[in-house]
């Protein structure tokens, strides 16, 4: 388990919180002064009046929730965005509605992501002349096919 500095930007922000003992995302919250509304088709910057200091080769990735994607067709934009090691500024979450008809209310406090730490790999580049061949070789876009595994 990692310890991960968290500084409070505003007096209402709420520190992240696991909703249970195995959860791989922290619950991020709205830090808002009053409700917003996303209209059917639109994308909001929500702040969650926290930054933090995550450790180098890490990484915090923001995800969707669940529940919300399905219940409300609430995503993050930018799914998932990523917050680096070296950034210090305020986290935000970009929430898009992706209705056609349904307004979705953002209330102060609301669980509105889940941020997951996860390591990561910096990768070292070598220009190449030709790749390893593979079976799929360039195949890509559901090139291995669609529906029921054989």
């Amino acid at each position: 388990m990692s310890v991960v500095q968290i500084k409070r930007l505003t007096a209402t922000a709420k520190l992240p919180t696991y909703g249970s003992e195995h959860a791989a995302g922290m619950d991020l919250h709205a830090d808002i002064p009053f409700p917003l509304t996303i209209a059917p088709g639109q994308r909001a910057l929500i702040p969650t009046g926290i930054a933090m200091a995550i450790e180098p080769g890490f990484a915090l990735l923001i995800c969707p929730r669940s529940g919300l994607s399905l219940k409300s067709g609430i995503t993050v934009h930018n799914g998932p965005g990523v917050i680096d090691a070296d950034y210090r500024g305020p986290i935000g979450v970009i929430l898009h509605n992706t209705t056609e008809d349904s307004f979705f209310e953002v209330v102060p406090g609301d669980r509105i992501a889940q941020g997951v730490l996860t390591p990561v790999f910096r990768a070292i580049f070598e220009e190449a002349d030709a790749l390893e061949e593979t079976v799929r070789g360039t195949g890509g876009f559901g090139s291995t096919g669609v529906g029921k595994a054989a």
